[in-house]
This record gives structure tokens, C-alpha cells and sequence, in this order.
């Protein structure tokens, strides 16, 4: 077998509160050292060489995820000003390819299909050029010859003039921002913005655009403006936030009568608007910033006049829908859509003529339309209150609203999926409830899923508390009461949700008799805000201690076997992949740690690193708060690897991660190693933290980690 790298040794002291530690392996942080980089070179050899054998797999699952995949294919065409917008991607091409066409006429809101297409069905059509398409970016041209590529930020002016977009090519999430002409003029601008954070905006005018740039920990902390065709020397900053909790993002209301700048921490909002008439204007605040207190605003006009809906948690735990006045924001409210201790009120879409709401009810998200009342009536009235909500035949299901820039439109769009239900796109005529379906990912092949069955489960935490699992396998391949392969999921944190979506890549593993799950604990969001609340912070063991009862739950049962059931998570998934590593590895034969969060403590007593101070609002603050310092020491697990029969362990990171800086899993893997365990490193060198850029890579990267999956779950490599 071959040996692992030898990953010396070299002491440092770390003080707080009076507790010592000592750290052999704070080294591998500096990330510039031709040392470092030589050791992280090294363990890329010796992953590779511990899986070798893994080869013929890895090609195979590779074949199989291109195999399914419609690599030429275009995206429901959405409607913006005078155009039609869309995406391609083509056979043997890493990236998409931004397209419009025009529209046929003011009234005309049906996407473009081919002649040859069938009804409103796109799975299958063959798409040729659109009438009148036009080329916007080639994302293939923009990354040649770099190793990574990724576009930040994309806006076209209201005219359809003139496209900006940023691109970064090397993983650290700075944008370059250039401007690019579309009027046919053959003009070429100048301006070109360095360090950028994503989503700059024109204004309505299409004169000024407006972008964040980044502090030294990667903050956006300063929105500016730019008058399009001057020096960027000129640019204004027009808000600059000094606390180093907050993020700041730019944005236009759909109404276009708002330009709109958000600052928000883990736990507090403060939004700002701006008449876009004036874009050189002062903004002003909607409501000030109260701790512990997030609001989302957007744009609605009733009676003829403009009014603001606002989704907040004040004194609502699951937030609740207002109204104001635009010209008052802090004046009177009209209750809209009050508490409720059973659903989790997420967001409210606006249009001229009605309002989409999302919101999440026993675990599943949902979106509901309103109509918004004709003019003439009080001008505080808005929506009426009868939410007309959207259904699905199927136990499980994700559902939300995307792809609806026109505020005049007289449809929404809607994205659905499950985990046996391909992605699914519809336009909801909102007028008759009349549901359009525009796409459904194709899947090649003979993908059939009335094969496979999704199902909830819930386990019992240790204090009580009932625990949803979600589960999807191949009934064919699969009986319940005899042990199966089985890949158990989890993330929890930040309150974000791991919802029902299908995935072709995961049909490999499903084809080979794998069951997946999805073990929803808390600190997540799937059963509301307290869901949330109850998982982070002094409660953060509950994540981890909530996984532990979803493995026993499968075990005990018979759904799976410790010696076939493999762990995976990813970022603040992988600090739980390593918390129950140390807690008990005896459930599980193989545990997949991506991006993973691992060293927790160092990062969050260090402000100077990216992203820390930010983190205080959903872990605490060890820095200053003695007790939050010993408790996240008690379950950090690097801090915690001790002598233990760990089941083997593959960390994947990437070198230019500025998330979860990659020195975290190096640290731990060496640690790993010192208490015996069998534990793999690979390192991205041209990453960022989403992973490796282009599709392919992406699926390289992905068959990399199943074919680990599936051996460490004894599935049978080569399927039925």
C-alpha cells in the first residue's frame, strides 16, 4: 500500500481565555510557501495512488453521467424589455453560451420554440438558432486559457444597449466587470472594474451602474456608482458599511421604481432605496437595523400609489408579511399575511398585477399567487387574502419561483423537482391558474421513475424531538427489513434547507441498489425558524447529535448497516461530517467531507481571516465569550481527533477557497492520521469553493467522489 505524505511537525502555541493549545499543523496555512504547496501536491499523489483502483469506476460513472445528460440544450427563454433571454450549452463545450432574440411583438409573452417542437413540450427538440438570436458572452471564450472560470455578475441596460459582467478565473470570488456594447455600433468601452464582488446593476437609465467591491476579509462593504464611459477613478462610493457582520448586495426592484441596497449579517437586515429616476440621489433607509431583526422588501403599486411589502420577523418568529408606504416606510403597517407558529414565511415576489408567496409548511417549501386588487380602490389595501397556493402529486417535492424579471408579465414562473421528478419549469397563467409547461431536464436513456420510490422517515433525537429523513432508492433494487447500501446527507446550518430535487449524477448511485437519504436536523431550515434557532450557537450539538439518531434510526430498522453506510457533507456539512466522525464512527464505513469545515476555532478566533467576524452571528463569538470558546472547542473537530477506530475518511477541498480556507482539511487529515485513521486528501489547485468550474470537470469531480461512495458502501461497482 502506498504511504502516506509525512506531514512534519511544527509547533505552535494558540492562547484564550487562559486554555493552551498547541497545533502542529499550523503551518500548512501559509499558503504561498513552495513547502506547503509541495505537501499538498504530494497528498493529491498519494489519493490518487489509494485509488487507483477506483479508475475503471470513475470512467464508467463519468460515461454514465455525459450519457444521460442533453449536453446540447438551450433554457426556457425568459421575457426582459423587448427581448428573449436564454442560455446554450453545446456538445464538448464546458460553459453556457448567453443568447436573446427579439420579441415578436409588445403582447407576446410565449417563449420561442422550433417549428418541429411539439405542444409546449421542450424535452426533446433539437434547437437550431432562434429568429434574430444574438450572441450576448461566450462563457467557453471568456475562459480560454485559464483553469477556472466563473461569471459573477450579468446585466443588460433597459434599452438592451449595453451588457455588463464580471468574471473570476481564479476560485476567490473577485470579479473582473467590463462593459460590452450590443447596439451594434461596434463601440467598445473602456471601463473595466477590478475586485469586484457579484451582482453589479445598471440603473434604468442604462447611464450608471452600481457594484460592490470587497474589504480584506472578502466582505462587500462599499456599494459605488459608475457613470458608464467615464474612468473608474471617478466612481462615488454611495454606502460604506463599517460593521464587519454585514454583507452588502445592490440590487433593482422588479417595478423598476427602486434601486435597492441590502445589508445583512446571519441575523439582522437594513435595506435602503433610492428612486431610480435619481440614481445619483441619497438613499434612504427603510427601517433602521435592530438586532436580531431581518426584513426582505419589494415594490407593489395599489390605488395608484406606491407601496412597500415587507417580510420580517419582529417579534414573529416565522416572519409575517406588512405593508407600508413607500413615501413612510416607517409609518403605519397593514397587517398581510400575520404569524403562524406552523409556517415559515420565506418571500414575497411582486408584479404589477399580483404577488407570489413562499413559504415552507411541514417541511416542504410551497408557493402561493394572489391577485393584486384593481386601482381605484383605498390606496393602503394590497393583495387580497385569498392565496390561491400550487400543488404537486407527490409525497415529496421542491418548488420555488424563478425567472420572472418583467413586472408587467401576466404569468409566473415556477421551478419544481423532486427527487424522482426532473427539474421542471412552468409559466402559471395567473389570470385562469392555467399551468404551461415549458422544460423538463431531459434525462437520456431509459430513465423510468415509476423505478423509484421516495419516501419520508423520522427519527427520534435523544431529547425527543422528531427528526425528518428523506429517502429515495430503486424499489426494484431495494427491500426494506434487509440492508442496503446507503448514502446518508446532511448539512444544517444558516438555517438553509436541503430540499427533494433530482440529480442525474445520483441515478448511478441509485441504479447500483444505493439508497439515498437526507437527514434534515437542525440548525437547518425545513420545519421553520426555531428548526434553525435550535441548531446553532449553544444548541449546535443538536446538528450533530440529530445525524447520530438518523444513522441509528436507518440501522436499527434495517434500511441500512454500519458497514454500508457512508456520510456525506459539505462546508458547514463537512464540520458535521467531522463532529460525528469523533462522536460515532462505529455507524459508519466511510464518511466524504467536502469543503469541509473542520477547524472551526482557529478560523472564528482569527478576525483578520475571511468571513470570521461575519460567522459570530451563527456560532458565537469565542473570542471575547468564554463559554462559547469551550463549547465549540468541545465539539471542533480537529480540536477533537483523538484514538478511535474512524472509518475511512475522504476530505476534498480547493486550494483557493475563501470560504473554508483549505488549510482546514489538510490540518485535519494529518490529525487524522496521528490517531490512526485511514484518511484521504484531495486538493483543487484551480478552485474555488463551489468546486472545479465547467460541467465536465464537474462530472469528473463528481464520479472522483461516488466511486469512493460505492466502494466504501459495498454497493456492486458496475450496477444492476
Amino acid at each position: 500500500m502506498p504511504t502516506p505524505p509525512n506531514t512534519e511537525k511544527r509547533p505552535t502555541e494558540r492562547v484564550h481565555h487562559g486554555d493552551v493549545v498547541h497545533d502542529d499543523y499550523e503551518w500548512l496555512r501559509a499558503k504561498d510557501d513552495p513547502e506547503v504547496i509541495a505537501h499538498l501536491h504530494e497528498e493529491n499523489a498519494y489519493t490518487k495512488a489509494r485509488t487507483e483502483h477506483l479508475t475503471l469506476l470513475q470512467e464508467q460513472l463519468f460515461e454514465e453521467i455525459k450519457n444521460r445528460t442533453k449536453e446540447t440544450d438551450l433554457s426556457v427563454p425568459t421575457r426582459e424589455g423587448d427581448w428573449w433571454y436564454f442560455t446554450r450549452t453545446a456538445e464538448g463545450k464546458q460553459y453556457g453560451i448567453h443568447c436573446r432574440a427579439p420579441i415578436a411583438a409588445s403582447d407576446d409573452w410565449e417563449p420561442p420554440v422550433l417549428p418541429e417542437t411539439t405542444g409546449d413540450e421542450l424535452t426533446d427538440a433539437a434547437y437550431g438558432p432562434l429568429p434574430g438570436e444574438q450572441v450576448l458572452l461566450d462563457d467557453n471564450v471568456e475562459a480560454e486559457g485559464h483553469d477556472f472560470y466563473a461569471l459573477g455578475s450579468f446585466d443588460v441596460t433597459a434599452d438592451g444597449s449595453t451588457m455588463l459582467y464580471a468574471i473570476d478565473v481564479d476560485g476567490d470570488e473577485r470579479y473582473t466587470l467590463r462593459l460590452r456594447t450590443l447596439d451594434g455600433s461596434g463601440r467598445v468601452y473602456d471601463d473595466v472594474i477590478e475586485g469586484t464582488a457579484a451582482g453589479a446593476v445598471f440603473d434604468p437609465s442604462g447611464r450608471h451602474l452600481f457594484y460592490a467591491t470587497v474589504d480584506e476579509s472578502w466582505r462587500p462593504d462599499t456599494i459605488w456608482r459608475h457613470e458608464v464611459g467615464t474612468a473608474t477613478s471617478d466612481d462615488v462610493p454611495v454606502f460604506k458599511e463599517d460593521d464587519e457582520r454585514f454583507w452588502l448586495g445592490v440590487g433593482l426592484t422588479r417595478s423598476r421604481r427602486f434601486l435597492v441596497i441590502e445589508a445583512g449579517s446571519n441575523v439582522t437586515s437594513e435595506t435602503w432605496l433610492l428612486d431610480a429616476d435619481d440614481p445619483t440621489g441619497e438613499f434612504r433607509v427603510v427601517w433602521p437595523r435592530k438586532e436580531g431583526v431581518e426584513y426582505d422588501v419589494d415594490h407593489i403599486v395599489a390605488g395608484g400609489r406606491d407601496r412597500l411589502l415587507i417580510v420580517h420577523n419582529d417579534g414573529a418568529v416565522n416572519f409575517e408579511l406588512v405593508s407600508v408606504a413607500a413615501s413612510d416606510p416607517q409609518g403605519p403597517r397593514r397587517m398581510l399575511l400575520p404569524h403562524n407558529p406552523a409556517v415559515r414565511l420565506e418571500g414575497v415576489d411582486a408584479f404589477r398585477d399580483f404577488v407570489a408567496v413562499e413559504y415552507r409548511r411541514e417541511g416542504l417549501p410551497r408557493v402561493a399567487v394572489a391577485k393584486v386588487p384593481p386601482a381605484g380602490i383605498p390606496a393602503d389595501a394590497t393583495p387580497d387574502d385569498t392565496l390561491h397556493e400550487l400543488t404537486f402529486d407527490e409525497p415529496l417535492f421542491s418548488v420555488g419561483v424563478g425567472g420572472n424579471p418583467a413586472w408587467e408579465q401576466p404569468t409566473i414562473r415556477i421551478g419544481t423537482s423532486s427527487f424522482v421528478t426532473p427539474a421542471t419549469v412552468y409559466d402559471v397563467v395567473v389570470a385562469t391558474g392555467e399551468r404551461r409547461l415549458r422544460k423538463r431536464q431531459p434525462v437520456l436513456g431509459e430513465y423510468d421513475p415509476t423505478r423509484y420510490t421516495q419516501r419520508r422517515e423520522w427519527a427520534i433525537a435523544d431529547d425527543g424531538t422528531r427528526i425528518p429523513v428523506s429517502l429515495v432508492y430503486r424499489h426494484d433494487l431495494v427491500e426494506f427489513g434487509t440492508p442496503a447500501p446507503t448514502l446518508l446527507y446532511g448539512y444544517g446550518s444558516y438555517e438553509h434547507s436541503i430540499d427533494p430535487t433530482f440529480g442525474i449524477p445520483r441515478l448511478s448511485l441509485l441504479d447500483r441498489g444505493i439508497i439515498f437519504a437526507v437527514a434534515h436536523v437542525r440548525g437547518g431550515g425545513e420545519m421553520g425558524r426555531l428548526w434553525y434557532e435550535h441548531g446553532k450557537k449553544l444548541a449546535k450539538r443538536n446538528t450533530f447529535t440529530d445525524f447520530v439518531a438518523v444513522a441509528q434510526h436507518l440501522i436499527d430498522n434495517d434500511i441500512t448497516a454500519p458497514d454500508r453506510l457512508v456520510a456525506q457533507g459539505g462546508s458547514a456539512g463537512g464540520l458535521l461530517m467531522g463532529a460525528v466522525a469523533n462522536m460515532a464512527p462505529r455507524y459508519f464505513s466511510g464518511i466524504l467531507a467536502e469543503v469541509p469545515f473542520v477547524d472551526p476555532l482557529t478560523s472564528i478566533l482569527d478576525p483578520t481571516l475571511p468571513l470570521t467576524v461575519i460567522e459570530w452571528d451563527e456560532w458565537g463569538n469565542p473570542l471575547d465569550d468564554v463559554e462559547v470558546y469551550t463549547y465549540m472547542k468541545s465539539y471542533s473537530p480537529y480540536e477533537n481527533v483523538h484514538e478511535n477506530h474512524y472509518p475511512p475518511i475522504l476530505a476534498v477541498t480547493s486550494l483557493n477557497d475563501t470560504r473554508v480556507l483549505y488549510v482546514e482539511p489538510a490540518k485535519w487529515v494529518a490529525r487524522l492520521r496521528d490517531a490512526g485513521a485511514d484518511a484521504l486528501l484531495k486538493i483543487e489547485m484551480a478552485a474555488g469553493h463551489g468546486g472545479v468550474s465547467g460541467r465536465y470537470s464537474a462530472w469528473r469531480e463528481r464520479a472522483f467522489a461516488y466511486a469512493w461512495v460505492i466502494d466504501r458502501a459495498k454497493a456492486h461497482p458496475s450496477g444492476e
